[in-house]
């Protein structure tokens, strides 16, 4: 198992044959400040990068996934006939992914 200073090493002289290919160059961002929104600073440290990861990427974290989802079933619900059977189905679909999205906020939050 390698130790941190090792890890360290390694990076640093990945950076260094990135740097002497020319390949930090032409990075898309090469030479312009970092464009930090304000999520960032509202993001704690231990997912900055991996968000940043997957930003770049194209993807978006799961829990915004879910809760674009729960905007789309209270969007239907909107749409539906309060005291309809199909209406009450909806509203638990709501309520439980609702209760997921919470639950998965507070572990981000480190809740647990």
């Amino acid at each position: 198992m390698q130790n941190q200073g090792d890890l360290d090493q390694i990076i640093a002289a990945a950076i260094r044959a990135s740097e002497q290919s020319g390949e930090l160059q032409r990075a898309k961002g090469w030479g312009k400040p970092l464009e930090l929104d304000e999520t960032y600073a509202a993001t704690s440290a231990e997912l900055r990068m991996p968000y940043k990861i997957l930003k770049d990427a194209g993807c978006v974290p799961a829990e915004v996934e879910m809760m674009k989802a729960l905007a789309a079933l209270r969007a239907e619900l909107a749409e539906l006939e309060p005291d309809s059977a199909a209406c009450q189905a909806k509203r638990r679909q709501v309520q439980q992914l609702a209760l997921k999205v919470a639950l998965q906020m507070e572990r981000l939050r480190g809740g647990n």
